[in-house]
């Protein structure tokens, strides 16, 4: 099962939207102490725009110098930038239900939330230069081979089944040592697509570095800018980071990453239209063969 050490397990319900997945992605990459910034701004979510560079460093237990400096790290020119962006926040209070006390509703619920404010998120993170490369590489490749573990085992088959549905030659092995022998014997124009939820799940990681070590190119699909996944990558698609649920990868993050998949295979369509059309058209005459 994939770990965040940046989540600790705990259950947490920060404000979402894309100002919050643009934060989460980057964690990985501060320092202690910027990482209680970004932190505190989660925690305050919209609240932000009412605090000063003190204020959050008094909340955070550092120096008004390392706020700023958090904040350049997280992508904006310094604090005051990034209170425009929590004010641009909409939220609206909870409406109240005959419900509350419903477990399972609260559940479902809270689970919906998750999932829109991932979706949300997504145009934050996704670099669309990053996508339109990672898409031209698969199209170029003689060989594709699709690796995941844990919950992103499910990713990667939906990802390996839509792209051999386009002719993309695609290996998918569920043995983690078969994935990494057929990365370490892709060409030097093939590609690995390696995908994993916080970029640190070990087989997944090793079967990149084995592509890489090939001379292949990998394309990593992650909910964090920078893991060590994302260092052994050619091109890394950042599909929002999301939190862990006691531990436990959440729905939102598998969402957000099968519309990365999505994304991936509508360029991919885009880049050889006619070419795309006759391999669908099999697909769906397949399909058919096996619907009532």
């Amino acid at each position: 099962m994939e770990q965040n050490s940046e989540s600790g397990g705990r259950l947490a319900a920060p404000s979402g939207g894309p100002l919050a997945a643009r934060i989460r992605a980057r964690l990985p990459e501060l320092r202690e102490t910027e990482a209680r910034v970004a932190r505190t701004v989660l925690d305050q979510g919209p609240a932000l725009v009412h605090l000063s560079v003190s204020d959050v460093a008094a909340l955070a237990g550092t120096a008004p110098s390392t706020v700023v400096r958090a904040c350049q790290r997280l992508g904006f020119r310094g604090f005051q930038e990034l209170k425009i962006e929590a004010a641009r926040i909409v939220t609206e209070p909870p409406a109240r239900t005959d419900t509350e006390d419903d477990p399972a509703a609260q559940a479902l619920a809270a689970t919906v939330r998750a999932s829109r404010e991932a979706l949300d998120g997504l145009a934050a993170t996704l670099d669309t230069a990053v996508l339109a490369a990672a898409a031209g590489a698969l199209r170029a490749a003689p060989r594709v081979v699709v690796a995941g573990a844990g919950l992103s085992a499910a990713v990667a088959l939906d990802a390996a089944y839509r792209l051999r549905a386009l002719g993309c030659p695609v290996d998918a092995p569920a043995d983690p040592l078969t994935a990494q022998l057929a990365a370490g014997q892709l060409p030097p124009d093939g590609v690995c697509l390696a995908i994993s939820h916080t970029g640190a799940t070990r087989t997944t990681v090793d079967t990149a570095r084995r592509a890489r070590a090939a001379g292949a190119a990998v394309v990593a699909l992650t909910s964090y800018a920078r893991s060590p996944l994302s260092e052994s990558s050619t091109h890394v698609l950042v599909a929002g980071g999301q939190d862990l649920v006691f531990g436990l990868e959440t729905s939102a993050s598998r969402i957000a990453h099968l519309a990365t998949v999505d994304a991936l295979t509508a360029t991919l369509i885009s880049l050889s239209p006619e070419t795309a059309r006759r391999h669908l058209d099999l697909s769906a005459d397949v399909t058919a063969d096996h619907a009532y």
